[in-house]
């Protein structure tokens, strides 16, 4: 199967680089990815009393800015979506690139409570309407100096969401089984001066999934997928 296409990205991709391994979910049973109260399930077991790992290892302490990110998940056609923005080409940090709604903590913020706030702002998602199940690891973007904790949270089905011109330039969802397509994700090694780094690709028919949101989506689907 030939690859997608994968939207006009561009991927800022380093002279020296070689192909990743496998999938984590190769030979798994991928149908519970269809499943949404089975994903509810399993999420909900899975992050009721996780303890999120901290991946800065890019970031020093001082440089550090605390954001956080929602990852909405619901019920769409018979599948289970995920809830996607790309971001607007003329913002500073990470223009054009396709992330989960979020952003910066404010003064007294939890990670929870910024990553609804956020939603809410960029894409007019209710916070009430939210049923949050936890965190995923929190891990480093290095491009934004940002230490980012991806809250997990389920939600209702054929929601008005409208997006906030400053901030978002298209809001769409991508079901979990399409992720999975063998012509759908790979991951490579690219060799930087901050050393050697994985980096995780999800190639639609019209946007490609990769850095930090594509390292927190492979992590999503390792967790449901595992069982």
């Amino acid at each position: 199967m030939s690859r997608r296409v994968g939207g006009n990205q561009i991927i800022p991709r380093p002279e020296t680089w070689h192909l990743g391994e496998s999938t984590p979910w190769e030979n798994r049973d991928l149908s519970v990815l269809s499943d949404f109260d089975e994903v509810t399930s399993r999420l909900t077991r899975a992050l009721n009393e996780y303890q999120p790992a901290i991946y800065d290892e890019y970031i020093t302490d001082a440089d550090a800015k605390q954001s956080a990110v929602l990852v909405a998940l619901m019920p769409q056609d018979s599948e289970v979506h995920v809830l996607l923005i790309r971001r607007a080409q003329h913002l500073n940090n990470h223009k054009g690139e396709v992330s989960f709604p979020g952003g910066r903590l404010e003064g007294g913020e939890t990670s929870q409570q910024a990553a609804l706030r956020e939603a809410h702002e960029e894409v007019s998602l209710d916070p009430s309407v939210v049923n949050v199940v936890g965190s995923l690891d929190i891990i480093s973007a290095f491009v934004s100096k940002s230490i980012i904790s991806p809250i997990v949270g389920f939600v209702p089905p054929s929601l008005a969401l409208v997006p906030d011109p400053g901030e978002v330039a298209r809001i769409f969802t991508v079901s979990l089984q399409d992720l999975v397509r063998p012509d759908t994700y790979r991951n490579e090694w690219w060799l930087t001066p901050r050393g050697e780094i994985n980096i995780h690709f999800f190639e639609l028919d019209d946007e490609t999934v990769w850095g930090a949101t594509g390292r927190m989506l492979t992590q999503l689907l390792d967790i449901i997928t595992r069982e």
